[in-house]
């Protein structure tokens, strides 16, 4: 038996539904919406050949073009929120990822910290360790690891806040000290910086720069010579790869 070509017949619309579809569409009703008041899906193209002799009002073409506007909105906010999904996702991966590689931080651990974040942001001169930064996440991890890693008494700890003329000074010696466990009895007075006098501060989180102090040099050359040392085996490293 040979093969036979079967022709599929094209799907039927009475005259009713066309009139109909005109009616809408003489209306200002977008395809879509004219899709779903008739219930039935009309293609795009069985609509352009229906639509093709009306003339349409100004109404109509405004109201027409609000619901294309409205649904490429719609559209817009779809998109927007699966590139948020994928983005929500990929970071948790990530940080679940980083999460098994982190380790319990250990002396040797909290030296290298506290190193860099001192070869960062520390005073390099002097006899004094001094550490500034306006960042309390920063602020507290320098503290943390800095205890961890070496012996610290807090009787050595001192702290003074660098602001801005219009901020709030017991406001923000009260937030440094809740942020670091210090007492106020070991700040410092607080010093402004005059050149913002009559400039206004734009960030309301900015709580000013607070500088750590720590009063001993032992602790101050240690610091100096772990980055020296690092620095040291790194370029010897460097050198090798050469």
């Amino acid at each position: 038996m040979g093969n036979t070509l079967t022709i599929m017949p094209r799907e039927y619309y009475s005259e009713d539904i066309k009139i109909k579809a005109k009616l809408l569409r003489i209306q200002g009703y977008s395809y879509s919406e004219i899709q779903s008041l008739l219930n039935h899906p009309i293609s795009k193209a069985t609509f352009c050949w229906w639509f093709k002799d009306i003339c349409l009002s100004d109404k109509a073409k405004s109201r027409i073009a609000e619901r294309i506007e409205a649904g490429g909105k719609k559209g817009r906010i779809k998109a927007w929120r699966r590139v948020r999904q994928r983005a929500e996702l990929f970071q948790k991966d990530i940080y679940n990822r980083t999460n098994l590689q982190i380790k319990p931080i250990d002396v040797y651990a909290a030296k290298l910290c506290v190193t860099m974040l001192y070869l960062g942001e520390g005073y390099k001169k002097g006899r004094v360790m001094r550490f500034g930064n306006s960042d309390p996440r920063i602020i507290r991890i320098f503290l943390s690891t800095l205890k961890i890693g070496f012996p610290i008494e807090n009787n050595r700890l001192r702290c003074a806040i660098q602001c801005r003329a219009d901020q709030n000074i017991v406001e923000l010696e009260s937030y440094w000290s809740n942020e670091t466990k210090i007492p106020l009895s070991q700040f410092y007075k607080t010093r402004i910086d005059k050149r913002t006098i009559g400039i206004p501060t734009k960030r309301p989180e900015y709580k000013g720069v607070l500088v750590i102090y720590y009063f001993s040099y032992e602790v101050f050359l240690e610091l100096k010579y772990i980055a020296d040392i690092i620095y040291k085996h790194l370029i010897s490293g460097l050198v090798a790869q050469w």
